[in-house]
């Protein structure tokens, strides 16, 4: 057995002496998701520059204002008035502003990337993957009906709540969406290499 081929087995016998296959999964999800953040923005740039990225993110950003107006009009009551492009105004003077910025086609992105990389069922992946970006554009709705009420009712709490609440709690949901995932889709499918012990393991052999 070479030495990267010992260091591999000495991990592995490690992880399932301690049962650390939990924290592993956080790890790589936490791995995943800073490298992800990182790249987008290092890459954004670059990647504006094709048009079909600029035109979903236009078209994310259009569909979210819209219906983020008439929940705002029809089921909160709100007294807004509209100006191009995707502006809210509010009878304080406030205003809500939703561009390409604030369109979630990072976040669907970084769902895609997530799950493609972590380990689990294809055949799960397929549907799943799909219905998180439908769980992000649900959020990304949420968030600006939530940026709204508080531009009208408590403007000076806006910028703490749009930079330390709804952004973090767009990770919380791409979190909950993981957990989902390995609980009820990778480990039930999903027999841990490192688990059982050196007998067993030599019975099957």
């Amino acid at each position: 057995m070479n030495f990267p081929a010992r260091i591999f087995a000495a991990v592995r016998d490690f992880i399932a002496k301690h049962h650390l296959h939990a924290l592993v999964d956080v790890a790589i999800f936490i791995l995943i998701t800073l490298i992800f953040h990182k790249l987008w923005w290092s890459f954004y740039g670059w990647l504006s520059s094709f048009g079909l990225i600029t035109a979903s993110a236009d078209w994310l950003a259009r569909n979210v204002y819209l219906i983020s107006l008439w929940i705002n009009t029809h089921i909160l009551g709100m007294d807004v008035y509209t100006t191009e492009p995707n502006t809210m105004w509010f009878a304080n003077g406030a205003y809500v502003s939703v561009d390409e910025g604030c369109s979630g086609l990072k976040q669907m992105y970084q769902v895609a990337v997530l799950f493609i990389l972590f380990p689990g069922p294809w055949k799960h992946k397929l549907w799943y993957i799909p219905s998180g970006f439908l769980v992000m554009f649900l959020t990304n709705v949420f968030r600006i009906v939530v940026l709204s009420y508080t531009a009208l009712r408590a403007p000076e709490y806006w910028d703490f709540t749009h930079e330390w609440i709804l952004r973090i709690f767009f990770y919380v949901v791409l979190f909950l969406l993981w957990v989902v995932w390995v609980e009820k889709f990778r480990r039930k499918n999903h027999k841990p290499a490192f688990s059982g012990n050196k007998a067993d393991q030599k019975k099957n052999l």
